[in-house]
C-alpha cells in the first residue's frame, strides 16, 4: 500500500512520511526513533507503526525483548484511546499534542518537471579553491524519497524555538538541545556581521557555504538563484548555479557529475518550504564510481532563499554517505543560513536595480521630463519604445544669424553662449513636459506627447514657445551686460502623426520622431523670422484659446498638393 503520513508535531511544525510496505516505523521523541515528535507529552519511544503490502496499522507502544512496552500517555485515533489500530483513509493519530494524519496515496506522484535550467555564461562556481563552470550541474527528474522532513516559510523567515521548558531545571536533553541552539547562533551571528558588508554574491555564498559546512555534515553544497524579469520578480522555477562546493577535494571530480533533483528544487520553490529528503538516490551512471557515492542512499536538504517578498533561489547540500543522513536539526541551520543569505542577496540585487536605475535616470534625464523618466522606471512595460504612431507635436527652434556671429566671436565665447541658451531653453522644455529630442548645431528639436501622450500636448507645446522667446528677451540683456550681441530665435510647430521610437543601429540608437509631421515642423521653423513662431493649422486648433493666432500667408510644401496654412503666435 502506498501512504502518507502528515505530521503536525506540538512546535507547529509539518512534514510528510511517505509509507513504504514491509516497513516498521517507531514513533516517539527521542532522535533515533523514524518519526521524531517534539512534544513533552510524546514519550521518548511512544509507538510504532507497521506498513504492509495492503494495510498500515497503529500500535500503541515499542517492542522490547519481544513484548510491547505501552506508552504513559496514550495513542488516540479519531480522539479515541486505542492500543492498535487498522488505519483507513483520513484517520488522525494523537499523540500528545502532535497529530498524524493517514493517507491513501494509490501511485507515487512525480511532479511536473520545469524547462531545463538555464545556465549563466557570466556565472562561475567554486569547488574548494578551485574555479569550475556552473554547467558542471546537472539534473535529474527521480520522483521524491520516503522520507521527508519540511519546515514552511513562515518558519523559515521567522523561526521560534521549539524548546519548551516548563519548569525552572531543564532536562539532559533540553540543555543539549539549548547547546546546539547556541551554537548555531553563534554562527548565524558570526554570518550577520560578514554579510553586512559584503556586496558580491560568490563571496556571500561562499560564507554561506563554509557556515554550513561547519554547522553540518554536507559533502557539497550548491547555491542556485531563479531567472528573473526585470522587476524582480520570478519568471518560473528554472535555476542557474553560482556556486558550488565540496567539503573534500577528493569529492572534486565527483560532484562536477553529481546531479541534482530537480523535483526537489522545483517543490521547494513551489511551495516556498525547506525540504529534507533522505532517500534521494544518486544517478545510475555513477554504479561503478568510488563507494561514497555509488551505493545506497544519499541524504539531501533543499531550503529557498526566500524573504517576505520573493524566492530568490535554493541551497541544496547533499550527504553521500550510505550510512549516515541528515538530521532536523541539519535542517534548521541550513534553512536558518538560507534565510540570511536571502535578505543579503535581495539587498544586493536592489542595489543593482538603484544603480542601473540610476544610470538610466541620468541617461533619459537629459532628454525628458523627470516626472516621465520616473513612470518609464516604475513601469516599463506601459511604453512601447520599440516604435509606435501617434499624434504628438514637433517643435523645432533656431538661432538667427548664429553663422555670422560665430566668425567674429573666439570659440570660448560661441561655445559659451550657446551653453547658456540651451540650458535654459531645455529647462523650458522640461518644465511644460516636453522630451528634447536633440541639438541640431544651433537649433533643438524637442516633442511633445511622447512617450505618453495627453490631450495638452499641443497647448503645451504652444506654451513652451512663447516661454522660450520671453526666456531670450531675458538672455539678451545678459549678453548686452557682457559685451555679447543680441540673439534672434525662429520657432516652428506642427502637430500630427509621426513614428516614435529608437532609430539607429545596434552599437548607436537614439529616441526620436521620424515623418511627415517632423518634416513639416522644420520647415516651419525654417520659414519663420527671429522672435517668430508660426505654426500650422493642426497645432493652431489643438492649442485651443488660450493664445492668438494670426494668419500668414500660406507656405508652399514640397511633395504636398496643397499649401499649408500657417498662423503666427503672438507672444508679446
Amino acid at each position: 500500500m502506498n501512504a502518507i503520513l502528515k505530521i503536525t508535531d506540538a512546535s507547529g511544525r509539518s512534514w510528510e512520511v511517505n509509507l513504504l510496505p514491509d516497513t516498521i516505523y517507531n514513533i516517539g521523541r527521542a532522535k533515533e526513533n523514524d518519526i521524531v515528535l517534539n512534544d513533552r507529552r510524546v514519550s521518548r519511544r511512544h509507538a510504532h507503526l507497521v506498513a504492509e503490502a495492503s494495510s498500515c496499522k497503529i500500535v500503541d507502544g515499542y517492542l522490547e525483548n519481544g513484548e510491547i512496552q505501552r506508552s504513559i500517555n496514550r495513542v488516540f485515533v479519531n480522539n479515541v484511546p486505542r492500543f492498535e489500530k487498522t488505519l483507513e483513509q483520513g484517520d488522525r493519530i494523537i499523540i500528545g499534542e502532535s497529530n498524524l494524519d493517514f493517507k491513501k496515496t494509490g501511485t507515487p506522484k512525480i511532479l511536473e518537471t520545469p524547462p531545463e535550467a538555464k545556465k549563466s555564461s557570466a556565472s562561475s562556481a567554486l569547488i574548494g579553491e578551485t574555479e569550475i563552470a556552473p554547467t558542471g550541474v546537472n539534473y535529474d527528474d527521480q520522483p521524491l524519497g520516503h522520507t521527508q522532513l519540511q519546515i514552511s516559510a513562515h518558519e523559515i523567515i521567522g523561526h521560534r524555538s521549539s524548546i519548551t521548558v516548563e519548569t525552572g531545571v531543564a532536562t539532559a536533553e533540553e540543555i543539549k538541545e539549548l547547546r546546539r541552539k547556541a551554537k548555531a547562533l553563534d554562527l548565524l551571528y558570526e554570518m550577520s556581521k560578514t554579510l553586512g558588508t559584503v556586496f558580491d554574491l560568490k563571496e556571500i555564498f561562499i560564507k554561506a557555504t563554509d557556515l554550513i559546512f561547519r554547522g553540518t555534515p554536507a559533502e557539497r553544497v550548491v547555491a542556485l538563484l531563479a531567472d528573473e524579469s526585470i522587476d524582480g520578480k520570478i519568471l518560473d522555477y528554472s535555476l542557474y548555479p553560482i556556486a558550488v562546493r565540496a567539503r573534500d577535494a577528493k569529492l572534486e571530480n565527483l560532484t562536477e557529475k553529481l546531479t541534482i533533483s530537480r523535483t526537489i528544487t522545483q517543490k521547494v520553490m513551489r511551495d516556498r518550504v525547506a525540504l529534507l529528503s533522505q532517500d534521494a538516490k544518486t544517478d545510475k551512471q555513477f554504479s561503478g564510481a568510488e563507494s561514497i557515492v555509488a551505493q545506497g542512499v544519499r541524504s539531501t536538504i533543499c531550503a529557498p532563499l526566500i524573504t517576505e517578498s520573493n524566492v530568490h533561489g535554493v541551497m541544496y547540500a547533499d550527504r553521500f554517505d550510505p550510512f549516515a543522513a541528515f538530521s532536523p536539526d541539519d535542517l534548521e541551520l541550513i534553512s536558518a543560513v538560507a534565510a540570511q543569505t536571502a535578505m543579503v542577496v535581495e539587498t544586493v540585487k536592489a542595489h543593482k536595480r538603484l544603480a542601473r536605475e540610476e544610470v538610466a535616470r541620468a541617461n533619459y534625464g537629459r532628454f525628458m521630463p523627470e516626472y516621465v523618466v520616473k513612470q518609464m522606471l516604475e513601469n516599463p512595460d506601459s511604453f512601447k519604445l520599440g516604435g509606435v504612431n501617434q499624434t504628438v507635436t514637433i517643435l523645432f527652434a533656431d538661432i538667427r544669424g548664429f553663422t555670422a556671429f560665430s566668425e567674429r566671436e573666439n570659440p570660448e565665447k560661441v561655445v559659451g553662449l550657446l551653453n547658456r541658451y540651451f540650458t535654459a531653453m531645455s529647462e523650458i522644455i522640461f518644465a511644460h513636459g516636453g522630451t528634447l529630442d536633440k541639438y541640431i548645431g544651433d537649433g533643438l528639436m524637442a516633442i511633445f506627447g511622447a512617450p505618453t501622450a495627453t490631450p495638452e500636448d499641443a497647448k503645451n507645446a504652444l506654451k513652451t514657445a512663447t516661454a522660450m522667446q520671453r526666456r531670450l528677451a531675458t538672455l539678451n540683456k545678459e549678453l548686452e551686460s557682457e559685451g555679447i550681441s543680441r540673439v534672434h530665435v525662429g520657432i516652428g510647430l506642427h502637430t500630427g502623426v509621426a513614428t516614435i521610437g529608437y532609430i539607429g543601429s545596434e552599437q548607436r540608437s537614439e529616441y526620436t520622431a521620424i515623418g511627415d509631421t517632423v518634416n513639416l515642423a522644420s520647415r516651419l521653423e525654417s520659414s519663420a523670422r527671429g522672435g517668430q513662431i508660426l505654426v500650422s493649422e493642426a497645432t493652431a486648433q489643438a492649442g485651443g484659446d488660450s493664445f492668438t493666432f494670426l494668419p500668414q500667408e500660406s507656405l508652399t510644401v514640397k511633395n504636398r498638393l496643397q499649401s499649408v496654412s500657417l498662423f503666427e503666435v503672438k507672444w508679446n
